[in-house]
């Protein structure tokens, strides 16, 4: 493919070109489809959804609600005073020509047990889907009736308004997030190569391989449906592993040329073994993707597919037109040298002085190395064992100093379970038969009586779609755990005993506690298959491309511990919160349900990512004929500066996230950088060099009853080697199961 490539340049760019336009042209006609309520969610949730949406009722305007509270003293809801506010607070709404229903509290009986408090209910006006767009106006006419009363509180609350501060945050975030990593990455490239040529070809493949990916997930969301979540981790997935496969090709590339081979050799040799280790390392990548797929909830496998594809594109990307690319520019690929930085690598067979100096230590006492980096890790990973996962609560996720989080606790004190009910969706060919009316009537009754719900259960009736909805307050309000128990009560003590009892008739409870709960059981559910899939075909993969049993187990063993002490940091400073004010974070108690199976999944693609290319250095130099030792030391020291180099990068663009407001985000953003970082130091650095020194000989085991599987090693026995330092005398023996 390189030599393809090298020989038909102008066509293999003009190809790449082409391809990605067609593939945003293609994509921009047929446009992206996204996710639906119902597949977001599995369980009861979504099928509340379902029935809502194929009734038509999931189009109902988006409801909001004010809270007008006595602060304190002897004021009551019932006095003049309190009544004129109140009227206010309906007149501002009124004015603004966005909302409809509005719903006097004295007219509907909205009025705390204590007398103090009262909830104006209304409707945004339009589409539900656009509320959040258009609530603006209404809470600042609420805010400014707050502002002429403070010896009262007015705070707003409801579907639209809450929507929007959480777009707000989480597309303010991703956004930072994505315009902060291309500078980032290209800062972090100019340092790694001292020159802007080079440094700018990585961040062009990356970007334009995320480009006609995007195009191409357009096309596929018509069968797979997308996100912006899938599109923001492609992003960030695309910028990784485009970068890393284009900085392992061309520093390849660099070195052969200053090692005295012309250009033609040079990128032959890059071809035949960066070019390999990119295509081995790209399919792992894409094997631990897939593992995403396994979990049956629309965001997973919208990522997973989303990055599956943006993976294969860059990957195909760097063995066809980098070539290209390189071959154009030749000693060009110099050109923009940055002053004071000096050509690295120069004189020195493209090893890192720093790792030389740190790896002569490690194999001289590889035991000790072994012990005290395994030890380390493992010390990190113990307190994983008490990782605590949970949906975070509103306050949790965005801080309890926005408004609209403190309008939320605060209706819940005065109305608990009011702002967040569960819906319990009841579905019957004759909704309004008296069977099916005492089966409701009984139903909210058991409700009130089992202590799941401190009541009134409203009930709406629609006839026409013979469906009933009934809005339950859990008891518990903003208690996550607390709103689960009480769920769990109406789901598996009140309901099949009321509407249980009456045949043909459905009745799923959803709401947003039930979409917390079922979205971490199944996440609980996935994480086992998803966990055995992405282990077994990675060692499966390691297995074919090393011809090694032995170079399979480590590889896994490895990248679990570097897996596990970052499950540890994570379990550390957010659940127990130590350090988590480095981060301007807090402990929260828990870590979010989704993290842990995502971050499985990603950690393990980027660090089998790593390990590919370091050991198909170590195995390419004891193929060429230096002992076990050596060929460990020249592996390490010569991709020790590209793996540094391209862990920075992520390291950096992962430590954005640290920063951002929401807590998940944060979360992720620290376990993602703590895991890369440790797993390009303390793991291929230190870990893997003493563990493959202890083995000696042993790395290359392949017993003979698995001598059938096919050899996919494609050892490029034609190509010119490069000179290789040795500290030790070579051995012209080759080991044994490696493929010739």
């Amino acid at each position: 493919m390189g030599g393809w490539s090298a020989r038909h340049r102008w066509t293999a760019v003009g190809s790449w070109l082409l391809f990605v336009v067609l593939a945003l042209v293609i994509g921009s006609m047929a446009g992206r489809v996204d996710l639906t309520d119902r597949e977001e969610v599995p369980g009861e949730f979504g099928q509340a959804v379902a029935i809502l949406d194929d009734a038509g009722l999931n189009d109902e305007p988006a409801g909001e609600m004010v809270l007008v509270q006595a602060a304190g003293g002897s004021l009551q809801a019932t006095d003049p005073a309190f009544r004129a506010v109140v009227g206010e607070v309906v007149a501002a709404v009124e004015g603004t020509g966005q909302v409809a229903s509005v719903q006097s509290p004295y007219d509907v009986g909205a009025i705390s047990e204590d007398g103090r408090s009262v909830l104006v209910r209304f409707d945004m006006r339009g589409d539900p889907q656009t509320a959040p767009d258009r609530v603006e106006p209404v809470v600042e006419a609420v805010s400014g009736v707050q502002d002429k009363h403070r010896d009262l509180k007015v705070e707003q609350f409801g579907a639209a308004s809450s929507e929007k501060v959480f777009n707000d945050a989480f597309g303010s975030d991703f956004q930072r997030a994505e315009y902060s990593a291309l500078p980032v990455a290209l800062g972090i490239l100019l340092i790694a190569f001292g020159a802007l040529v080079a440094a700018l070809l990585p961040v062009l493949l990356a970007m334009t391989a995320f480009l006609a990916t995007t195009g191409l997930v357009a096309v596929v969301s018509h069968a797979v449906h997308m996100s912006d979540t899938a599109n923001s981790v492609m992003l960030l997935v695309g910028l990784a592993v485009g970068v890393d496969y284009c900085l392992f090709y061309l520093r390849r590339e660099r070195e052969e040329r200053e090692a005295g081979h012309d250009a033609r050799t040079a990128l032959r040799i890059a071809a035949a073994t960066s070019g390999r280790a990119v295509l081995v390392s790209g399919v792992t990548v894409i094997v631990a993707m897939a593992g995403m797929l396994f979990t049956g909830i629309g965001d997973f496998k919208a990522m997973g597919l989303a990055t599956m594809m943006v993976v294969a594109v860059a990957m195909f990307g760097s063995v066809t037109v980098l070539p290209a690319l390189l071959s154009l520019l030749g000693e060009r690929v110099e050109k923009g040298r940055i002053p004071f930085l000096r050509r690295r690598g120069k004189g020195t067979g493209g090893e890192s002085r720093v790792w030389r100096a740190i790896l002569g230590a490690v194999l001289r006492r590889p035991v000790v190395a072994a012990a005290v980096a395994g030890g380390a890790l493992v010390a990190l990973a113990v307190p994983a064992f008490g990782l605590n996962t949970a949906n975070l609560t509103l306050s949790q996720e965005l801080g309890d100093g926005l408004p609209v989080v403190r309008a939320y606790e605060d209706i819940n004190k005065a109305f608990p379970g009011g702002p967040d009910p569960a819906q319990v969706v009841v579905k019957a060919s004759d909704i309004t038969s008296p069977e099916v009316r005492q089966a409701i009537d009984a139903f909210s009754r058991a409700a009130v009586a089992e202590g799941a719900s401190p009541g009134p259960v409203e009930t709406e009736l629609h006839e026409k779609e013979g469906v009933a909805v009934l809005k339950v307050p859990l008891t518990g309000g903003t208690d996550e755990e607390k709103a689960e128990a009480s769920l769990k009560v109406l789901r598996d003590k009140v309901r099949p005993g009321t509407l249980g009892e009456v045949a043909g008739l459905t009745a799923p409870i959803g709401g947003s506690t039930a979409a917390s709960m079922d979205f971490t059981d199944k996440i609980g559910d996935a994480v086992p298959p998803v966990f055995a899939f992405v282990v077994a075909f990675a060692f499966l993969l390691m297995l074919l491309s090393f011809r090694s049993l032995t170079i399979a187990v480590t590889s896994i063993v490895l990248n679990l511990l570097s897996v596990g002490a970052a499950y540890g940091i994570l379990t550390i400073v957010f659940q127990h919160g130590w350090g988590a004010g480095l981060v301007g974070a807090e402990g929260v108690g828990a870590i979010v349900a989704w993290l842990p199976l995502f971050l499985f999944v990603i950690l393990f693609g980027l660090s089998m990512d790593y390990h590919v290319f370091v050991v198909s250095r170590i195995r390419e130099a004891r193929i060429r004929g230096l002992t076990t030792q050596g060929a460990i030391r020249h592996g390490i020291t010569t991709t020790a500066g590209v793996v540094t180099s391209a862990a920075v990068i992520m390291v950096a663009v992962f430590a954005i996230f640290g920063t951002l407001s929401m807590q998940s985000m944060k979360q992720m953003g620290v376990g993602l950088a703590a895991a890369v970082l440790i797993d390009a130091t303390v793991i291929r650095g230190v870990l893997l060099p003493a563990v493959m020194s202890l083995l000696g000989e042993r790395n290359w085991y392949l017993p003979k009853w698995l001598g059938w599987l096919p050899d996919m090693t494609h050892d490029e026995a034609a190509v010119a080697p490069a000179p290789v330092r040795q500290a030790t005398a070579p051995a012209p023996v080759e080991p044994s199961g490696v493929g010739r």
